[in-house]
Formats: structure tokens, sequence, C-alpha cells
């Protein structure tokens, strides 16, 4: 890559297990980290560097280089790139042990403004009740006030409506969806029966289409069935392969309690909850996963049987998936709980079975016992989606410089798609087939080349967002709180907050209510003069 850009003012920090002459370049061009509002919230080593994985594979998904043969041990082998290869990364680390203090990620955001980045990401969120009480929208606002894009993750809380988080009209939100890749694999039952699910196992292949007892606790629900720690009788599961419901713990945990207790394979069985789902992480052991109906086929099948069996296949890496996207059913939904005038989530993006940069001290499941090495790792959430939209967001902004952020997140919001690839309204995994819709995807699925050229914005000026938040009826201080500024008045507030020009709306009836909402809007020509628009 050629030069940090002279206008660079950010700085990779010095400690012990990091030093800036080694692990900063062309690339990497800052990495700081924030503490103090969480020094004893984890044991972990306070550095810049990435001890759990989660910040790699994010930044790497947004503005990764090109990488050849890229895999998890066979999977998903393929040329790797970011959104945005030629982007330079800075690095702000806000979260220890999963704890994201509010004072730390306003630091961080003050630094990154200071710094001069151009876009945002952060795939991290709140439960935030008020903008005036959310660490993120307080920073984001005065990001966007200095041109700075701020692309957000919308939570993996769904199917549950009003989980969407991170919901403040000046930044973009972005909910997960499939992609058109998968990694099948075959459950058959002792009685012919086959089903189907995923899986990322890479081990000695005579596991495979290998004839095996099946185990799962006859009976209610049981934390032997969802695999807890200590659940699991290793004079009952040794040698078996065992059934276990998604839920509670960590995926990826329920496979360690199983190779603990001396199984050598699980099959991990969607609950109601998630539906048809199919998240695929490498496990330690053999590991299907499979939809609810597939999973209640299952149990029905082991509660019947006096002996049940089980052989589990794999099918490596397939691609041209039908249909994708799907809507992933953890991806939190709307109504907006702070605004439900404002659509949330924006835009959707890849978040299913992501493959993306990993630190190679660290095994694909985090855990200390996973001695396994790999460059690249498989995740799923809406951290992985939100990296995307961020990447395309600075596509927009190296072709368009002096847009501003209302006019990227605008452009990118209008051209997104809302059919599948098989010309279908897209389907949604939480519901058994059924269709999604704009409280699930918000204005679709982000379609990068289309964002460079929409035609057509919604701009938003800051005094714009000032009248939204008067419509909310804040007091004068709470809005300042946000804004930063005492030279504002409410006088001029918006009558709804669906009044702001934003390249999309909500409005909720109550039931068995009628009334009339009008809502305007201005666009503005970004496209050839003269261009007729339909």
């Amino acid at each position: 890559m050629s030069n940090v850009p002279s206008g660079w003012r950010g700085t990779c920090q010095s400690v012990p297990d990091f030093d800036p002459n080694v692990h900063c370049n062309r690339k990497l061009i800052g990495a700081t980290y924030f503490v103090e509002g969480c020094k004893h919230c984890s044991t972990e080593i306070q550095s810049p560097r990435d001890y759990n994985g989660h910040g790699t594979h994010t930044a790497s998904t947004a503005a990764g280089s090109i990488v050849a043969n890229a895999s998890l041990f066979g999977y998903a082998k393929e040329i790797a790139r970011g959104m945005a290869p030629q982007a330079r990364i800075a690095s702000y680390k806000v979260c220890w042990n999963e704890i994201c203090a509010g004072s730390d990620i306003l630091a961080a955001f003050d630094r990154a403004i200071m710094d001069g980045v151009d876009v945002l990401s952060l795939s991290l969120s709140s439960n935030s009740t008020t903008y005036y009480s959310d660490a993120v929208a307080f920073g984001a606002f005065a990001a966007v006030e200095k041109g700075i894009l701020v692309s957000c993750s919308a939570g993996n809380a769904g199917p549950w409506e009003s989980t969407v988080t991170n919901t403040a009209p000046w930044v973009i939100t972005v909910g997960a969806a499939t992609l058109d890749r998968d990694f099948p694999a075959t459950v058959t039952l002792g009685n012919g029966q086959k089903l189907q699910g995923v899986s990322l196992y890479s081990g000695k292949l005579e596991m495979e289409d290998k004839l095996l007892s099946l185990f799962y606790q006859k009976g209610g629900n049981l934390s032997s069935n969802l695999c807890l720690r200590g659940s699991l009788d290793q004079k009952m599961v040794g040698g078996k392969v065992v059934l276990c419901d998604r839920g509670v713990n960590y995926r990826v945990e329920k496979g360690l309690v199983v190779k603990e207790a001396n199984g050598v394979g699980m099959i991990l069985a969607n609950t109601p909850e998630w539906g048809e789902e199919l998240l695929a992480d490498s496990h330690l052991l053999p590991a299907v996963v499979v939809g609810r109906k597939a999973g209640d086929v299952i149990r029905e099948y082991v509660k019947t049987e006096k002996n049940p069996t089980v052989v589990l296949s794999f099918g490596g890496t397939v691609l041209k998936v039908k249909p994708s996207p799907v809507m992933a059913t953890f991806s939190s939904r709307g109504p907006n709980p702070i605004a439900p005038q404002i659509l949330k989530p924006d835009i959707i993006g890849p978040g299913v079975n992501i493959l993306a940069a990993w630190p190679e001290t660290l095994g694909p499941t985090s855990f200390d016992v996973d001695r396994r090495k790999t460059s690249f790792n498989i995740m799923s959430g809406t951290s992985m989606s939100c990296p995307h939209v961020t990447g395309v967001a600075a596509l927009v902004k190296a072709v368009h410089p002096e847009w501003s952020p209302s006019a990227i997140k605008s452009a990118i919001m209008t051209t997104a798609y809302t059919q599948d690839n098989t010309n279908s309204s897209f389907r949604d995994s939480a519901l058994d087939g059924t269709f999604s819709n704009p409280l699930a995807h918000g204005s679709g699925h982000v379609n990068p080349q289309k964002a460079l050229s929409p035609g057509l914005v919604y701009n938003i000026r800051i005094r714009d967002h000032i009248k939204f938040l008067c419509s909310l009826n804040y007091s004068m201080d709470e809005i300042q709180s946000i804004v930063k500024r005492l030279n504002f008045t409410c006088a001029n507030k918006f009558a709804d907050a669906g009044q702001i020009n934003y390249p999309s709306f909500s409005v909720l009836f109550g039931i068995n209510t009628k009334r009339v909402v009008c809502y305007t809007r201005e666009v503005t020509n970004v496209g050839a003069q003269g261009q007729c628009m339909k």
C-alpha cells in the first residue's frame, strides 16, 4: 500500500505484547485501547491486541486485504477479501470480557474523531431505552457532525419484536442474513431416515459414515438435554453421539461438554425459538447442526427406539445455495423501541457463517483447551453483517468524498434489494419459510454496486436531528447532553418524529384504530443533470 495519509493523526499504543514497529504498518495504522471504565471487568492484558478474535474477524470483513486460498480447515476455501480491501484500518478496543463501558466507548469515539477516521464500524450494542443514556448514540452524533458515517450492528436478540439496538437515526443499523454458501451434512437415523443439517467437521475421515449409538435423555427439559456443564454422565454417553438442544449456553460449549463426557459426536438441534436457522461452528468434536423440524424428528426417534443409532456424513462446501439470502433468526427486529417512527434496522447484510481473519494464537472456539490453529474462522451474528455495510460505506465515501454521512446512508438504503435468488421475497428462518418483513430486513439487502450511484439521496442536516430529538419531548438538558451545544432551540421541532427526512418510515396503528398519517420527504439529485427518475 502507499504511505499513510499525511492527515492521519492516529497512533499505535506500545505495550509489552504489542510493538507498533512490528504489528502496525501501512494497513493497520492505528491501534489503541480504552479501559478506564472497566479496569476490574477482566483479567485480560491491557493492550490493543485482540484476545478473543471478534475484532480481528470484524475488521478484516470490513477492510481486509486480499488473501488467496483462505479457509477454515478446508471449508469455504476461496480468495478472501474485505469489502474495501484498499482501505486502512484503525482499531479502538473498548470491550473487556464482553463488557463495554460507556465511558470507554465515548473515549474511543473522541479519539477516532481526533485521529481523522472516515467511517466507524461498531459491532457492539447496549440496552439503553433513551438516546440520552446511550453511549453509542452520544458518540455517533459527534462523529456524524464531523462528517463520519457510523455503522452499527442491530443486535442478536431476534426473532422477538422491538429488540433492535443502535436505533438513532444518525447511524446505519445493520441486521443479518445468509449467504448463498452452505456446509451441508446429513444425519441418517437407524430407521433409515435422512435429515439435513450443517457441519464444519474436518477431522479424521473414519468418523464419517460410521454407525454409532445415539443418546438423548428421555423426559422433560433436563439440563442434560441442553448439554450444560456437568450435566452429562460419562457412563451413559461415553462412545456415543449426543443430541443436544440449542439454548442457554454457547453452542460451542455444548460440544466441549459432550467431549469432556467422552462422547464421540454431537447433533445440535434447534428448538422452536431458533426455527430453521443453521449456524455452523468449528466444534471440538464431530457435530451436525439441524433445524427445529429435523430436531423434532430425531427427538421422537430417540424416545420410541430402544437402541437408537445414527450415522453422520459431511458434505464440505456448497455454493449457489437457493433460496438466499434468508433472514437470520437471531437478527434483532423492530419496531424501534425508542422512536417507532424510525424504521430499524435500516439494512441487512451477510451475517451467517462468515469466513474472516482470526488470531493464530487462538483456537476457533476461543476455549483454552482448543489447541487448533487457523488464520480464518467462520462466525455468525450482526457483528459480522455490520462490517460488510461499513466496507460498502467506505467504498461510497471513496467515490463520493463530498457526500454527507446521511447521503451515504441513503444511497445504501435506497439501492437495497428485497428479492432472493429465486425472485421471491425474502424468507425468514425464524418462521419456517414464511416471508420476512421490513421490521426484520429494513430497506432490504445491501447492494454494493448500486450504492455507488443511487440517483437521489435523502439528506439530513444536524439541525434536523436536533428537531427530531425535540420531538421526543426530551428536556433541554437531555438534548444538550447529546448535541453538546448551548445555542439550540426546540421552537421549530417536528410535530412527529417521523417527519425527519429519513429514507424510510414506520407507522404504528393501535388495534381497531384508524388515523391518517402524512409524511413528506425531500430528495437531492446526485446523478446526471436532467436525468429522469422513476
